[in-house]
């Protein structure tokens, strides 16, 4: 398929990940959970941020070493040197030009990435994939209900915190079930919820003009959306994804802020024209590196303590296609960042891109359950045991170790 794909057209016109802001939805979730201060003195956060659209890995961690890389991805491919070279993280992989915060995080041992990732998805439907990498379970369509809630309720008890702020189009299957929020949602919104983003809007304009800000556009585009001007703004979304995270930073340094959040950005379903060292996807890494640098700013002190895992619901093929875009792949990569994170590191077994290594002999073969990354974060962050990552936050996935060493 060489051009967007009409279940993509579809899912922006009717489905509750709608595109806003122009290619990238403004989404912020934070929730403030009951769990007992680490006995070392550290007071963890964890942050996940989704991208939803499939993140082509191969495109954004390039591995120039692998003699079949640069055939495969053609005119998009990543070069080690020249105009606009990558950022190599070591002898064999580069980062993508567009992330230079990154790869200073990365650099500082404060960022690593997991190569050849997938979650236990196999087949190419942006709305099913979504959904298993949100809800934690090995199929689509289980539950309504998200694999980070479930954590949440699983964490030792301590002190009790019940208050909850949403802030965006949709709150994320990964932070839905029965945690009490208080939040807005923009799309078909009940007059309930109108009132309840009117409140907040009037409290940040005095407490936080930043939020004050992301809350007052939510609220200008569900507007549009209602009408006829659903249309991308070339820009906003790279900017919404830094002012988000400016936001959701400022509210998780706080002492009495949240300590585990979800963010969600949409548009990185790059079947056409994706570009390589610069162009559409160049735009969006680059809005995704600004989100990282907001992270680290914003939480001050608290960055020490802090992960954050980028995923997204499955990779692109290895192949360019007829119109230098990518097509629905398999395996892909995880970012972790934070000063929590050991980092300096490529975590991968790699399979390699020859055709007879490749997956369905289009997509880069997964090596790694992503269910075992965001558990030995969960497992070492939190100190949630194996048992319950297995039965509870991630059912079914008892062969899906958590992964040791994420975390310093």
């Amino acid at each position: 398929m060489t051009m967007d794909c009409s279940e993509s057209l579809r899912m922006q016109a009717t489905s509750r990940r709608a595109l806003l802001l122009g290619g990238a939805s403004f989404a912020a979730w934070a929730y403030l959970p009951k769990f007992a201060r680490a006995a070392d003195g550290r007071d963890p956060r964890f942050v996940t941020i989704i991208l939803r659209g499939a993140l082509d890995g191969l495109a954004t961690v390039a591995p120039v070493g692998d003699p079949d890389y640069a055939g495969l991805h053609g005119a998009i491919a990543l070069r080690a040197d020249g105009p606009n070279a990558a950022l190599m993280l070591d002898q064999f992989f580069g980062l993508h030009p567009a992330m230079p915060e990154f790869a200073r995080m990365y650099r500082a041992k404060q960022a690593a990435v997991v190569h050849a990732v997938a979650t236990s998805y196999r087949d190419r439907s942006h709305f099913d994939g979504q959904d298993v990498l949100e809800s934690g379970f090995p199929g689509p369509g289980r539950v309504q209900s998200g694999w980070l809630n479930r954590a949440l309720e699983a964490l030792p008890k301590g002190e009790r915190v019940t208050s909850a702020l949403a802030v965006g189009p949709t709150t994320p299957l990964v932070l839905r079930g029965a945690a009490p929020t208080v939040g807005w949602a923009p799309t078909a919104l009940p007059q309930a919820a109108d009132d309840t983003a009117m409140r907040l809007l009037d409290l940040y304009q005095h407490r936080d003009p930043t939020l004050a800000s992301a809350l007052t556009q939510g609220l200008q585009l569900e507007k549009q959306a209602q009408g006829d001007e659903m249309k991308p703004k070339p820009g906003g979304g790279v900017a919404a994804m830094r002012l988000v995270a400016r936001g959701a930073a400022k509210l998780m340094a706080a002492d009495d802020g949240p300590r585990i959040g979800a963010l969600a950005f949409d548009g990185w379903d790059t079947h056409a024209n994706e570009g390589g060292a610069v162009g559409r996807l160049a735009q969006l890494l680059g809005g995704l590196d600004g989100a990282l640098a907001e992270f680290q700013s914003g939480l001050g002190a608290r960055w020490r303590d802090t992960v954050i895992v980028v995923a997204t619901e499955f990779g692109r093929t290895a192949r360019i296609n007829g119109t230098e875009g990518t097509d629905h792949g398999t395996g892909t990569i995880a970012l972790l960042a934070g000063g929590a994170v050991n980092g300096g590191r490529m975590i991968t077994d790699w399979p390699g891109l020859k055709p007879a290594n490749l997956y369905q002999a289009r997509d880069l073969a997964p090596t790694t359950d992503l269910r075992a990354v965001i558990k030995g974060v969960l497992h070492d962050q939190f100190g949630l045991g194996e048992r319950v990552l297995a039965e509870t936050v991630f059912p079914d996935s008892a062969p899906a170790r958590p992964m040791k060493g994420l975390i310093t």
